[in-house]
């Protein structure tokens, strides 16, 4: 920065908020910091009591920081899906959902990044559930000038795609309960309306319910016949637990899918089951979905919904915040859970 003269200051740009003061009417921002000062801007700055500003002097090599956190955005996420980002305010940039959707963060890019001297970028948590024009990131650097070499080389540490926002589609889903119990109308089935509820959330059809008795083959049946009728996504409810007499996870294997996981390091959810057949998911739901208010289930239905093929690591990954806390107040996905 430079002290000058405000006469002196036409064309310079300024490296404070200069801020008015007219007692008993107004106190505020009378011009932002990187403000390019003009020739009618003297008066009003001189009225205000600056007869000095400091201003931004050009040195080679050093970048100012509002052109760096510019730079920073394009090198890291300018042509990513589902972003909006705000004017560059005090040398910073925020990042905000273009749209309801999935957050995805490359957290070994942005770790890599974060790295590197006097450079930083913030985030939300990966995989979060975001709502469109919430705020999920923001980057910077910390001096007022940095060095073009940093920033030469988080050009080349990052990729434009370090965040994003992917849609979470409205998929066709068919549901499959199992239960000898439920089949032959001793108990009334539970888990169909929270199925429902959480899919139809999301702006999802659900084509139907079958109920089916204990019997693999019709289990596997009922499957198939969802796929046909049009379903992208079955939901499988009951017989998940390791007891003799449930079939739910053989008849899932039986359908001839790709098997990922039967069981997930999560509480509630550990007996999860996911496959895919055809790259169509199908998801085996252990009984906790039916009481608990969050389970794993609310962590793999917005990534499967946008079309993520999720391997055993994704699951096994899961575990580090695979914990619910089971809150009197639940505040997901602004919590550890999941993350």
């Amino acid at each position: 920065m430079k002290m000058i003269k405000t006469e002196d200051a036409v064309g310079r740009v300024l490296q404070h908020d200069v801020t008015k003061i007219v007692p008993g009417e107004f106190k505020g921002r009378l011009f932002k910091k990187g403000h390019v000062i003009r020739e009618e801007d003297i008066e009003p700055l001189l009225k205000a009591g600056k007869f000095h500003v400091y201003v931004w002097e050009d040195t080679p090599g050093l970048v100012h920081e509002n052109d760096a956190a510019q730079i920073l955005i394009d090198a890291t996420c300018s042509e990513a899906e589902g972003l909006e980002f705000a004017e560059v305010k005090e040398g910073k940039i925020d990042v905000f959902a273009a749209r309801d959707g999935l957050l995805k963060v490359d957290k070994e890019q942005l770790l890599n990044l974060n790295m590197i001297d006097e450079i930083m970028f913030a985030t939300l948590h990966n995989n979060m559930e975001v709502k469109k024009g919430e705020k999920i990131g923001g980057t910077r650097v910390i001096p007022l000038m940095i060095r073009e070499e940093l920033l030469e080389e988080a050009k080349k540490t990052c990729n434009k795609n370090l965040i994003s926002v992917k849609e979470i589609k409205k998929k066709k889903v068919g549901i499959v309960t199992t239960g000898s119990e439920v089949f032959t109308g001793k108990i009334k089935d539970k888990f169909g309306p929270v199925i429902r509820a959480k899919v139809e959330y999301f702006g999802c059809e659900v084509l139907g319910q079958s109920i089916i008795d204990d019997k693999k083959e019709k289990i596997s049946e009922a499957i198939m016949e969802w796929f046909e009728k049009g379903a992208e996504l079955v939901v499988c409810t009951g017989g998940m637990s390791v007891d003799p007499d449930d079939m739910t996870p053989t008849a899932i294997k039986d359908c001839g899918g790709e098997l990922v996981t039967y069981g997930s390091p999560v509480l509630p959810g550990a007996m999860l089951l996911l496959s895919y057949l055809d790259g169509k998911p199908i998801l085996g739901l252990p009984a906790c979905v039916m009481y608990s208010k969050r389970t794993v289930f609310d962590l793999v239905l917005p990534r499967v919904l946008a079309d993520e093929k999720l391997t055993k690591r994704d699951i096994a990954e899961l575990g580090h915040g695979g914990l619910c806390m089971d809150c009197p107040v639940c505040t997901y996905p602004h919590c550890s859970f999941g993350k």
